[in-house]
C-alpha cells in the first residue's frame, strides 16, 4: 500500500472515508460514535497544511485511509486514522501508523501517541498490536489530559477510553 501526503483537493475524501469507516461503530452499539460528523475541511487543511495528514492510496492513487497527526509535548499524537471498510484488515491502517513512525524517527520524535476505545477490537487491541502500550492515568503528560478533557467534553466518555503510546 503506498502512502503518501494528502493533497488539498482530497480533503473531501478523508470525510467520506471516515463516514464509512464510522459506520462499523454501529453494529457493536455506538450508533453516536457511527454518527459522528468528521473533522470540518477546515480543519482537515491545518493538519494538510501542516505536513501532518497521509493517504493510503490504492493502485489508482485514490484515497482509501487516511491518518491526521499533531504534534502534542515533542511526540507525535494520531489524532484519526481511519480505513475505509472496503480496504480493511489488510494492514492499510499499520501501514499509515508505520509511516507516521518513520516520519518520526527521523525528525527524532521520541513516541508516537493516541486516544482509543479501550473494548473496542479495532481500537485499544488493534494498537497493542501495532507496538502501542496503555498509559495509566499517572503517567499522563498535561497535553494528554487536556486531549482527554475535549473527548470527555464530546461526550466520548460514555464508553471507557484509554492514552496509548508506542516509544520509537
Amino acid at each position: 500500500m503506498h502512502v503518501r501526503a494528502v493533497h488539498p483537493g482530497e480533503l473531501t475524501a478523508l470525510q467520506d472515508i471516515e463516514r464509512a469507516a464510522g459506520r462499523c461503530f454501529r453494529d457493536i452499539g455506538m450508533p453516536e460514535i457511527a454518527d459522528d460528523e468528521p473533522p470540518a475541511l477546515d480543519e482537515l487543511a491545518l493538519y494538510q497544511e501542516a505536513g501532518l495528514a497521509w493517504v493510503a492510496v490504492d493502485g489508482a492513487d485514490a484515497p482509501v485511509a487516511y491518518l491526521v497527526a499533531e504534534r502534542v509535548e515533542g511526540d507525535l499524537h494520531v489524532e484519526q486514522v481511519s480505513v475505509h471498510p472496503d480496504h480493511a484488515r489488510r494492514g492499510v491502517g499499520r501501514s499509515l501508523l508505520e509511516h507516521l513512525a518513520e516520519v518520526a524517527a527521523r525528525e527524532g520524535v521520541p513516541a508516537l501517541t493516541l486516544t482509543t476505545f479501550a473494548e473496542v477490537p479495532w481500537n485499544a487491541p488493534y494498537y497493542a498490536r501495532c507496538g502501542f502500550r496503555i498509559l495509566g492515568a499517572d503517567a499522563l503528560t498535561p497535553g494528554l489530559r487536556e486531549i482527554r478533557a475535549r473527548e470527555a467534553a464530546h461526550g466520548l466518555d460514555r464508553w471507557p477510553r484509554v492514552c496509548m503510546r508506542r516509544d520509537l
